[in-house]
């Protein structure tokens, strides 16, 4: 009778667990941008390629979303963005990366330019970017600022 509460209990416990465990095998990094400038993109997207990598060589799964916010916003602008072949690319090979467009900053660049800005289509809108990283570190992942 004993034995079959313990062995319940630990069922229990493990099914419990078991989300738990999915989640830290799972490496999750935010990449924050808001930077107008070429180099910084490149650095932004070479450190992804290699977090990508190294993950890969230890049999480990990785996640990487890059957000954009403020002037780093170009880099996602389909009439502006030094590095769009770069971010094709990187989307056609890694599908555990993703592109994150602050709306904020979006509508700000509209207004001043008085007329729709297209992104690229890897990108995702967000409400805020700044936002979306605190959110982003409040359910663990880590924060990297190239």
């Amino acid at each position: 009778m004993i034995t079959t509460a313990l062995r319940g209990a630990g069922l229990a416990a493990l099914l419990i667990l078991a989300p738990l465990a999915a989640l830290a095998e799972v490496n999750r990094v935010a990449i924050h941008l808001d930077e107008n400038d070429p180099a910084r993109m490149n650095m932004v997207l070479n450190n992804a390629n290699n977090i990508i990598q190294y993950y890969e060589e230890q049999g480990e799964e990785v996640e990487i979303q890059i957000v954009t916010y403020g002037p780093g916003l170009v880099m996602l602008r389909a009439d502006t963005s030094p590095v769009a072949d770069r971010i094709s690319q990187m989307s056609l090979e890694h599908e555990n990366i993703s592109f994150q467009a602050c709306n904020n900053t979006l509508q700000g660049m509209q207004r001043q330019a008085g007329h729709d800005i297209s992104l690229l289509p890897e990108a995702q809108i967000v409400p805020s970017g700044a936002v979306h990283l605190i959110e982003l570190q409040q359910q663990g992942w880590a924060y990297l600022r190239p």
